[in-house]
């Protein structure tokens, strides 16, 4: 196996400006670190625990330059990214809800949707089986031309129509995994039969308005969008389920030429924008389970894109749990916390009530 992972230093560079403070720096204002939730440390730690691990020097590591600005314009329309352009040339600001940037934030934004693109532009054209795209700002909440939840511009989305573009694919599934849903991929391929998208998400998280299971596509695109909103708490056993009995058979009936899997780790225990409890082994599985239908419907063409995660101590061991799935290798770092999060599982009596709750949504999708 070739496994690629795409990443860049200046992703990690990426900052919020003051965006935590309210009160002008100065006199008795102590100055902050920028203030960005979604800071650079979670995947920071994943590639050096990579490293340190040799996971590293299994993997093809590479680098990609920004999207280019007739990539961008396939999704986002130009008085956008205009108004991005100018807002980051003159210092940064703030273009929707919390998605705050500083100066040459729409620089490195481009950088971070390049890596996703030239990952899936790899993997289409044979010269990786696979790869993973440590992308940063994230992208799946970004809509066409509204940014919102730390995302400036829609990385899978614009992967997906450059490959495109250059008929490389025609047919696609994204996967959304990430604890929030996935509103941006919807709103970019709602009305289209050709993407697929599946988010799996813990019910009215963020957004609070947007993953209902009965949002199921628009015009052309009906039956081509699945919402999986999970209740908190349904841990390890909770998200394989939703995963085996609702998402693979979605993207197994829609055969597509590519499978991206939106890969966010705010659904893992320790998170603190998440409630689900998923451990390192419900990454590595549900990695596993993907590769393994990637293998059966459209030659392993499976790229993995970096999204949300906040637990600066947890994240990196999610992360390389499931690199090492992904990429087969057999390194393997112990989860410290796997023995904790392990005796504190949803015990059998929520396992029946999430047992309900996934058939009711199959009956539902007709899976």
């Amino acid at each position: 196996m070739a496994t690629g992972f795409f990443w860049d230093e200046r992703c990690f560079w990426h900052h919020g400006g003051d965006y935590a403070l309210t009160l002008p720096v100065g006199g008795f204002v102590q100055p902050g670190a920028g203030g960005l939730p979604d800071g650079p440390e979670t995947k920071r730690r994943l590639k050096n625990l990579m490293s340190v691990s040799g996971l590293a020097d299994e993997l093809d590591l590479r680098g990609a330059p920004e999207a280019s600005y007739e990539e961008l314009r396939r999704v986002h329309p130009e008085d956008y990214l205009s108004a991005f352009k100018a807002m980051s040339d003159a210092g940064g600001g703030e273009l929707g809800l919390r998605t705050p940037f500083g100066r040459g934030g729409y620089e490195v934004a481009a950088l971070s949707a390049g890596l996703a693109t030239q990952a899936v532009r790899a993997v289409c054209s044979g010269a990786l089986d696979n790869a993973y795209a440590l992308s940063r700002p994230p992208g799946h909440h970004c809509k066409p031309d509204w940014p919102n939840g730390f995302c400036l511009m829609a990385n899978i989305a614009i992967a997906i129509e450059a490959a495109q573009a250059e008929g490389r694919v025609a047919r696609v599934a994204v996967l959304d995994w990430d604890v929030h849903h996935g509103n941006g991929t919807e709103a970019c391929f709602i009305d289209r039969a050709d993407v697929l998208t599946v988010s799996i998400h813990q019910e009215r998280n963020y957004p609070l308005d947007t993953g209902d299971a009965s949002v199921r596509g628009e015009g052309a695109g009906e039956g081509a969008n699945l919402n999986i909103p999970l209740p908190p708490g349904v841990g390890h056993r909770g998200y394989l389920a939703a995963i085996d009995r609702l998402a693979l058979p979605a993207i197994r009936a829609h055969r597509p030429d590519l499978i991206i899997v939106a890969c966010g780790y705010d659904a893992g225990a320790m998170d603190p924008l998440g409630r689900m409890f998923a451990t390192a082994e419900t990454f590595r599985e549900m990695t596993l389970r993907v590769k393994a239908l990637a293998g059966e419907v459209c030659s392993g063409k499976l790229v993995l894109v970096h999204e949300g995660g906040y637990s600066e101590a947890h994240v990196p061991f999610l992360g390389h749990a499931t690199l090492e799935a992904l990429s087969g290798s057999a390194i393997r770092v112990p989860d410290p916390l796997a023995a904790t999060l392990e005796a504190r599982q949803p015990g059998p009596e929520f396992d029946a009530f999430i047992d309900g709750l996934i058939a009711a949504q199959v009956d539902a999708a007709g899976l």
